[in-house]
């Protein structure tokens, strides 16, 4: 616990714990300000850097990229394997863990250890892992790496310490699966086959073990050649040869035939008895043609062959549809008796896997369900019910449904909330699937004790929102709410439409969402604001529609024969301009140029609405002048004010949604009034049309290089066209040259909202460097990628084809003749964004005694304006009396782009914004109780008995951090966050009962700051960012936690608290638990003695190296893994700390005792021997005479 005491004096001295110390700040343009009164602060801060540690908890969705799976029948869990060498292991909801080769190679294949509680992964840098899931975090035990030899197939029998490994080569190895040690027996391909055969059988792709007798070998060569091999014999007991490509095997239970799949779509069947043909080849979906001859098929990729004890057996493949149905969906087909069942799926498949009531392969299977892994989807189908219904999937795997555009995280919701949003969502879910439980059952999980609610928003690219229920690191679909019902639908060909081809208009930008008052607004692509109330009732509603005219004047080359533009900004005093109506679409100048119009179309009819979220209004940028409204920014909510306010490249807007009018819509410049704190220069003519520069053709000049290197990375970002926060920048809208017939449309052509499919925040997969200016022409480039803003290159005088690369080259060869001087250090300084809003209770001007409403706005030159407002009280005068904006007061600034504001109470308590606590405007009408706003206010003045009035402005930008006192404006501490990077995220969040500030770096790092001394308490390094994905998911929430899109469908959830990593042993799922192995059935007397000798069968005899030798040390090495006293040592960090390391003390030297012991006895062993060699040399020489020595 520390102190801090510091007395203001108009002058700020060092700040305590390394903090960078300033003077005053109390006006921007460095004017200076009267001393304050002398007041002390007493905060006694109580977080050090023991509270934080940085490690990931749990991750949701489908597992990106999916290769391999796998199923243990009696622990009934699932794994699947990914291709960038990840591991995910499913059993009961609440039983969901991530593994991550340290490779990153793809995972191959995955076999279990039936019951062992162990896993074996077969990666694609030809190295087997053996993973001990007997922890709550896996752990790799052992680790084997074929040198000279690739892995292509691994099968382990049930019960068995020996793996067989196939090779690219043909070759078969068998590893202990104990010490993970090669064995000296090796079935060398050209020993399995013939030696007549002139050609390579190709690489292993099958490996089984005969259900009649384990002591026989089946092996499948890729050219169609399959083998089996007598283990004990060392000898092939037959040969087949097939000259179709063989995919896949599957034996009948009793081990007397088997089934194999083809690359020319067939499958045959085949009999021990006769193996010279198959005794039955079919074509599942090859038709006779008229000529007589089948059509030709795609493989089928695998088959598996299941009996039942009741029924007919199932066989089950994928694949195999013949070529000229193009088009046809990827399938799984079922075929019981003589009925065949084709199911499409939605995706390609990448694995499945028929689940069976039995480990043992000689018994019936009785299958039950198949689990289809797909590209983007798992599902199980009930093969018990003959309509072959799919079980309802309790995991979260359909986050990435529609690509994931932005994300929110509400850690400590008001509780209840959850349920609620649960009851309502319920009511839509799908029907018709299987009523059988769920069949991936295995692990226990139990609530933990550090549990509140939590809930997860996540926008997506077709307008949808989800809302997911997050407490105890699950994840559960709780309510979907459709943003596009609120718009009319495009209709093709038809005006706006033809601009929206191949687009997600509806996309969602940014979300912000009050629990406590239910109001939640979405921020769409098409530059709109969706406003929703939360009501348990239908309701019949018509929603009010306000459009706003935000549009700044064109940019560009200067031309001084042109005539400069006119602002389109309002006068400073007409703040209140009145909401225009929508225009049709072909309105617009008599040229055609769309000129104010919206870019979506409101439905303007009365409408039902559900239960749940009910829009209530939609604001909308208008087109001004054949330009498209640009990209909203950012943007708040404040329901106890029952305001909304948000910003852009061009300027602020703020609306009152409870009277449904606009307060006030001007630009950034214009706010400041006479405390502008740049000295602007005088506008340059120039002309009326934007450029097309994209992201593909940003070109600068060493001058223009040096002049942003001295600047905020984000000081230049303003000057054009703002894009998606959760898409590549796109070209801006050229002014097309005019004909008879107006302006030509292209597909990518004017006024288009730059979102795209594959573009989305999911799908982004643009690398950013880790320094400033590596891989980038400037830093401009880089940040935006980031904020979503395209800026004009001044430097380019053509209108071009971002992708013709000779017309670009032309344009940047002419870029000195084109450029001036004056037109980089003018605009870059005249147009900046709105970048941050924050309303809450603040003191507008130093004079101010008493706190009241304001609205915080930062801008990306690093400025921070203060507007005042006046709210009217009473509940009939506010829906009556109008809101009063008055003039901007102070004007603060920092280094970089202001990102984030926080309040705190002169003790260091955070002050939470008012609220208006719920209400449903829908519910029957209460004569006794009429519904009236309740308001909660949280004021600086209310909690500062001891300190008196004032409080504390954490205002962050991208590079530094300051804490103002208020109403004072003195800075009390700076801290410079970083110099080589930016902050991509801060947020000012609860941490152990305390307050601290959280940042993301663009260089991976992350770091909490105390306040409101601005310690440093934590710097990890903890990923490099690698795409854009990453920074635009990342977000912060109380308690210590913090989530981003890991990857296009998975969300990776961390924590920052060390309280919460030592309590995470206990909220994590046990993957195995401790299960007797079924018996195996009785197999009769006569079965027993005529079935072979299969029980008597001993792997080690043959395989040990007693018998076997030592396998060549240069064909794989041996890398010992950190799976076993490592993983009791990281749960020894739990809350039982003390006693797991005793307890690891003592197993250590039980270790060491049980090594010594060993020793002791190789000892005696060893004199024992000797003592018997020299008594046996004693007797023998006993008798000899000298001489017959």
């Amino acid at each position: 616990m520390k102190k801090f005491r510091k007395v203001l004096d108009g002058l700020t001295t060092s700040s305590p714990g390394g903090t960078i110390g300033s003077p005053s700040c109390g006006s921007a343009a460095g004017t200076p300000t009267t001393a304050p009164t002398p007041k002390e602060i007493d905060v006694q801060e109580t977080l050090v850097s023991e509270n934080f540690q940085l490690c990931k908890t749990v991750r949701h969705g489908f597992p990106y990229q999916p290769t391999a799976l796998a199923f243990d029948p009696v622990q009934k869990i699932l794994a699947v394997g990914s291709r960038t060498g990840g591991v995910r292991i499913l059993g009961r909801p609440g039983v969901d863990c991530y593994c991550q080769h340290e490779s990153g190679a793809a995972v191959l294949q995955l076999q279990f250890l039936i019951n062992e509680g162990a896993l074996v992964t077969a990666c694609a840098d030809d190295t087997l892992h053996l993973w001990n899931l007997r922890q709550r975090r896996p752990a790799i035990l052992h680790s084997l790496k074929f040198n000279r030899e690739r892995v292509t197939f691994c099968h382990l029998p049930f019960q068995s310490k020996w793996l067989y490994v196939g090779t690219e080569r043909g070759n078969t190895h068998m590893v202990n699966i104990e010490s993970f040690i090669l064995s000296g027996y090796v079935i060398m391909w050209n020993k399995a086959i013939e030696l007549s055969t002139k050609t390579h059988p190709g690489p292993v792709v099958h490996l089984s073990d005969s259900p009649k007798d384990e002591g026989k070998l089946l092996i499948g060569f890729e050219s169609g050649t399959v083998v089996q091999w007598d283990l004990r014999c060392k000898k092939a007991d037959f040969r087949i040869y097939y000259d179709e490509a063989i995919h896949s095997v599957s034996w009948h239970h009793e081990g007397k035939q088997f089934m194999c799949s083809h690359s020319d779509g067939s499958l045959t069947m085949w009999n021990l008895r006769n193996t010279t043909k198959p005794f039955q080849v079919t074509f599942p979906h090859g038709k006779i043609q008229r000529d007589g001859r089948k059509e030709s098929c795609k493989p089928i990729l695998k088959v598996e062959y299941k009996t039942s004890r009741s029924s007919e057996p199932f066989i089950v493949f994928s694949g195999g549809l013949s070529y000229d149905k193009a088009g046809r969906r990827p399938t799984l087909t079922i075929m019981h008796g003589k009925a065949i069942t084709v199911l499409e799926m939605d995706y390609p498949i990448v694995e499945f896997m028929v689940l069976c009531e039995t480990p043992y392969n000689n018994e019936v299977q009785e299958p039950s369900a198949v689990v289809v892994l797909l590209e983007k989807d798992l599902i199980v189908v009930d093969l018990t019910q003959s309509n072959f219904p799919v079980f309802e999937n309790p995991y979260p795997m359909d986050i990435h449904e529609s690509p994931v555009t932005c994300t929110a995280y509400f850690a400590d919701c008001p509780p209840d909330i959850i349920p609620i949003l649960y009851s309502i969502g319920a009511k839509h879910k799908k029907t018709g699937y299987s009523q059988k439980e769920w069949p991936i059952s295995g692990g226990t999980w139990t609530l933990g004790s550090h549990t509140y609610p939590e809930i997860i928003i996540t926008g997506h690219a077709d307008g949808s929102i989800k809302f997911w229920d997050a407490s105890a690191i699950t994840l559960q679909m709780l309510y979907k709410l459709k943003t596009s019902k609120v718009f009319e639908k495009p209709k093709p060909g038809e005006g706006r439409a033809a601009d929206l081809v191949e687009e997600d208009p509806f996309a969602v930008q940014m979300v912000s969402w009050c629990p406590q008052s239910r109001i939640f607004c979405v921020v769409g692509i098409s530059a709109h604001v969706i406003l929703y109330r939360f009501s348990k009732y239908d309701a019949n509603t018509q929603i009010v529609c306000l459009d706003v005219r935000l549009q700044c004047e064109s940019d560009d080359v200067i031309t001084p024969s042109e005539n400069e533009n006119n602002p389109c900004f309002p006068e400073p005093g007409s703040h209140s301009p009145q909401p225009q109506h929508p225009a049709s679409p072909s309105s617009g100048t008599p040229e055609g140029i769309k000129d104010s119009i919206p870019c979506l179309k409101v439905k303007d009819r009365v409408v039902r609405v559900p239960p749940g979220y009910q829009a209530e209004l939609v604001i909308q940028l208008l087109w001004v002048d054949g330009e498209p409204p640009q990209q909203i920014t950012t943007l708040d909510i404040n329901s106890a004010y029952g305001l909304l306010a948000f910003g852009n490249c061009n300027g602020l807007a703020i609306v009152d949604y409870l009277q449904k009018t606009i307060l006030l819509c001007m630009s950034t410049l214009d706010l400041y009034g006479a405390a502008d704190p740049y000295q602007r220069l005088t506008r340059s003519p120039r002309r009326n049309r934007q450029s097309t520069s994209g992201l593909t053709e940003l070109s600068d000049n060493q001058q223009s290089i040096d002049m942003e290197r001295s600047k905020s990375p984000t000081s230049d970002h303003v000057n054009g066209h703002c894009t998606s926060p959760t898409s590549q920048p796109l070209a801006g809208k050229p002014r097309v040259p005019m004909g008879p017939e107006g302006p030509r449309l292209t597909r990518r052509g004017p006024g288009r909202p730059p979102f795209r499919k594959a573009q989305s925040a999911a799908c982004m997969e643009i690398s950013l460097p880790v320094s400033h200016t590596e891989g980038y022409a400037s830093r401009r480039a880089m940040l935006q990628q980031f904020h979503g803003v395209t800026m004009y290159s001044h430097d380019e005088h053509h209108i071009t084809s971002p992708y013709c690369w000779s017309e670009r080259e032309s344009r940047e060869n002419s870029f000195s003749r084109s450029r001036s001087s004056s037109v980089s250090s003018i605009d870059r300084d005249t147009k900046e964004a709105i970048t941050t809003l924050q309303f809450g209770e603040s003191y507008g001007r130093k004079s101010d005694a008493l706190p009241t409403p304001c609205l915080w706005v930062g801008t990306s030159l690093g400025v921070v304006v203060l507007i005042p407002m006046s709210i009217p009280t009473d509940q009939e005068e506010r829906m009556e009396e109008p809101v009063t904006i008055g003039p901007s007061g102070m004007v603060l600034m920092l280094k970089g782009s202001v990102l984030r504001f926080g309040f705190l109470d002169c003790m260091g308590a955070v002050i939470q914004s008012p609220y208006e606590t719920w209400r449903d405007l829908n519910a029957p009408e209460d004569p006794d109780r009429p519904r009236r706003r309740k308001l909660v206010h949280f004021s600086p003045s209310s909690s500062q008995d001891a300190c008196g009035d004032g409080h504390l402005a954490v205002v962050c930008s991208e590079r530094q951090a300051k804490v103002f006192l208020m109403p004072s404006q003195s800075c009390l501490f700076v801290h410079n966050i970083t110099e080589s990077s930016f902050v991509l995220r801060a947020d000012v969040v609860s941490v152990c009962n305390s307050v601290c500030l959280a940042c993301f770096c663009a260089n991976g790092h992350i770091m909490t700051l105390s306040l409101p001394s601005l310690r440093p308490l934590m710097d990890v390094n903890y990923l490099p960012l690698t795409d854009m994905r990453i920074a635009r998911t990342f977000c912060f929430t109380n308690g210590g936690q913090a989530l981003y899109l890991s990857s296009p469908t998975e969300i990776q959830r961390i924590t920052y608290s060390q309280e919460m990593c030592d309590n995470l042993q206990e909220m994590l799922g046990e993957l195995f638990t401790p299960i007797e192995t079924p018996e195996a059935q009785n197999r009769g007397f006569l079965k027993g003695f005529f079935g072979g000798n299969a029980n008597t069968f001993d792997r080690e005899e043959l395989f040990g190296e007693a018998a076997a030798g030592k396998a060549s040390r240069s064909l794989a090495q041996h890398i010992p893994g950190q799976g076993g006293m490592e993983g009791m040592k990281v749960a020894a960090g739990g809350a039982v700390g003390d006693l797991a390391r005793a307890r690891i003390a003592l197993d250590e030297r039980g270790q060491r005792l049980g090594e010594l012991e060993e020793r002791t006895a190789l000892m005696m062993t060893s004199a024992e021997t000797f003592s018997k060699h020299a008594h046996e040399l004693m007797l023998k020489c006993k008798d000899k005479k000298w001489y017959q020595f």
